[in-house]
């Protein structure tokens, strides 16, 4: 852990650099935000929806993926959430474009990636709600200034300012199985800075996630024991110019199904924003973040272990330079340049499930890089608002290979593959009518770019009893899109907004079925998404309501060897997707709130022969002031118990979390 005693000592360096706190005069005081600079004129022509931090913080569950899920046609692979999910599922994607486990999204936490440099799933459980100040997700919108990965969207996560987290909060909860969740933040204000120290703590034996009816003395409650932690700094290097520091730690160990079918994921990262508010713009990331997983498999006949993925680190290195020059006459113009690097490798031991023993150990890994160049351009006419952008990306696939050895060390096979490398380009435009104060046009076409990770690239997996084959041939995913929306504000307080859009994916990644209880991992001709979200808020007195909904038409488009799956449903997609929830405030710092979802059938492969029903959850939370920094709160998680199929692999079923009810304090309102 030398990595994380470094990472946290570099986001010292930023406090030391604060100056004293001296008396000024108002005309001297310098204030910093800690966050990036302000979104651009056109941001709106893009179909975005934004969470703010009052909702973040009172979610059912407390998990960031359930707030994410209360705008429509955001998903993971499977509906299980971080505490009773295998974290290499757990992905994010937008408007039904998934398939596979990858994120297609991409997820940012303050510029920064947060995808695993070596899988592309989003650590979840270390991004807790209550750090942050907002979260803003972007369905489409192509790559553009986001960087290559941008491919169903963008979602951008801000952490919370000093604003918000003066002074010490945090909270304690615990549920009706035991289960604990404790938060603490202390905030403080040095010079003209700030910084921000938060811990939280996830444990619990878990719920069963077998059915009953297929119980066995092996089977487990899918335990969870997750922390983790973040310092973060902000002080003024000149009037207009600000250095932020993060550092973020993290842990998350977790069993599922079976006794010793244990999994544990683990990260240090670190990032340094600099950021320049003056006539030249400029907002400049640096970030390193190590990362691994671990993984045991358990027979789900003889109940031993049979596959130990033992160790899995990898690495990403990257950073962002964005310039808005100060070019006038309507225009804002971005011009920058960004880069990632991904690199990491897998050991696994296969076990005979007779003798124990290990029979086979095995190597496997990769690096990919990504240098994009980009530029983009708004031009404000009165109403309207035109923005057009271009992309260029250098990417890299190299230093592959795959090995395997006996027991003994003796080498039974071993391959390696070409480097490959290339440019590929991409561009989005769009434009922004503001017809009248209560209505606004827009529409947008977008192209994006993602690379096939080390994982689809390298790593086979199983989740017994299938294999799922690496593909060391895979192609880089290419997105084209196009949409239209009208958002409309008739009254004060109250927005309605629909689009409507047309998205497809070339040389989609898929778990490809290509034999019995074996499926690879294979470029399809295409996933062809076209659908409709709509979204309304409103606030009334104390009283407010907050609905979204996607209904999508998805499909696989295939020729050669997956022309069996032409026309069929991407696997773990639904059609209509969608939720509304109810709060009423009576009084300052209280608050009364329900959420109803649904969330339709969904096949759990590619050849449409296991369906998940669809479900719907009721879930609820309460808080209740008894002094004015401390709070009662009660939440409730699928209060109607009802029964969330998360997988359905050849009738061996998981099921998602039941009826839970949580109790707890809140200290810091």
């Amino acid at each position: 852990m030398a990595f994380s005693r470094y990472l946290f000592a570099a986001s010292g360096l930023a406090f030391a650099a604060a100056p004293p706190a001296f008396a000024q005069d108002d005309a001297s005081v310098i204030i910093v935000t800690g966050t990036g600079l302000e979104e651009t004129p056109a941001t709106p022509a893009y179909d975005a929806q934004v969470i703010e931090r009052e909702e973040l913080k009172s979610v059912s569950s407390g998990r960031i993926e359930d707030a994410l899920s209360s705008v429509a046609g955001f998903q993971q692979f499977r509906r299980s959430d971080s505490r009773s999910a295998n974290a290499s599922a757990q992905g994010a994607t937008l408007r039904a474009l998934g398939g596979n486990a990858t994120s297609r999204a991409l997820v940012l936490l303050d510029g920064v990636p947060m995808s695993d440099p070596f899988f592309g799933y989003v650590p979840y459980s270390a991004l807790a709600p209550e750090r942050l100040e907002q979260v803003r997700i972007t369905r489409g919108g192509g790559s553009g200034p986001f960087g290559a990965g941008a491919l169903a969207g963008t979602i951008e996560l801000d952490s919370a300012g000093i604003d918000a987290l003066d002074g010490f909060s945090g909270h304690l909860l615990a549920n009706d199985r035991g289960e604990t969740e404790a938060s603490a933040t202390a905030a403080t204000r040095l010079g003209s800075g700030f910084v921000v120290a938060s811990g939280r703590w996830d444990r619990g034996e878990g719920f069963y996630t077998t059915p009953v009816a297929d119980r066995v003395p092996a089977s487990a409650r899918a335990s969870f024991d997750g922390w983790s932690a973040q310092i973060r700094g902000v002080v003024p290097v000149s009037g207009d110019v600000e250095l932020q520091v993060r550092g973020l730690a993290f842990r998350d160990e977790r069993t599922l199904r079976f006794e010793g079918a244990d999994s544990s994921i683990e990260g240090q990262d670190a990032s340094l924003r600099l950021v320049g508010r003056g006539a030249w713009q400029f907002d400049a990331i640096a970030y390193i973040q190590a990362r691994n997983f671990t993984n045991r498999v358990i027979s789900s006949t003889r109940f031993v272990p049979v596959l130990d993925q033992r160790n899995t680190p990898s690495t990403g290195i990257g950073g962002k330079i964005e310039v808005r020059p100060p070019v006038g006459g309507g225009h804002v113009l971005r011009v920058g340049v960004d880069y990632r690097r991904s690199d990491g490798e897998l050991y696994e031991n296969a076990i005979s499930s007779f003798t124990g023993a290990i029979r086979a150990r095995r190597n496997a890994g990769g690096t990919n890089t990504d240098l994009g160049i980009f530029v983009e351009d708004d031009w404000t006419l009165g109403a309207l608002v035109l923005t057009a952008g271009a992309r260029l990306d250098r990417w890299t696939i190299r230093d592959g290979f795959y090995s395997e050895r006996d027991a003994g060390g003796l080498l039974l096979s071993a391959s390696t593959y070409p480097d490959r490398s290339g440019w590929d380009a991409s561009f989005r435009g769009g434009i922004l009518f503001r017809a009248s104060e209560a209505v606004a046009l827009r529409a947008a076409a977008y192209s994006g770019l993602r690379l096939p990770t080390l994982n689809e690239l390298y790593r086979p997996f199983v989740v017994f009893p299938v294999v799922t084959e690496a593909n060391a041939a895979l192609e880089n995913e290419r997105l084209e899109g196009f949409e239209a929306g009208i958002d409309i504000t008739p009254v004060p307080n109250v927005t309605l907004s629909l689009t409507g859009f047309d998205n497809r994916v070339k040389n989609a990644i898929a778990n490809v079925t290509i034999g019995t209880n074996l499926r690879q991992r294979r470029n399809l001709d295409a996933i062809h998404a076209r659908g409709i979200e709509a979204a309304a808020r409103a606030t009334f007195g104390q009283f407010s309501i907050n609905t979204s909904a996607a209904w999508t038409d998805a499909e696989s488009q295939g020729t050669g060897f997956a022309a069996a799956l032409d026309g069929n449903r991407p696997a773990q997609t639904p059609r209509f997707a969608g939720g509304v929830t109810l709060a009423y405030r009576p009084a300052e710092n209280w608050l009364f709130s329900a959420t109803v979802r649904h969330t339709g059938a969904q096949f759990e492969d590619d050849l449409e022969t296991n369906v998940l029903p669809s479900a719907t959850t009721l879930a609820a939370y309460a808080q209740v002031p008894v002094t004015k920094r401390i709070a009662i709160v009660l939440r409730g998680e699928n209060l109607l118990d009802e029964t969330i199929v998360t997988r359905n692999q050849g009738g061996s079923i998981d099921l998602g979390v039941p009826r839970t009810v949580w109790a707890g304090v809140k200290i810091g309102l």
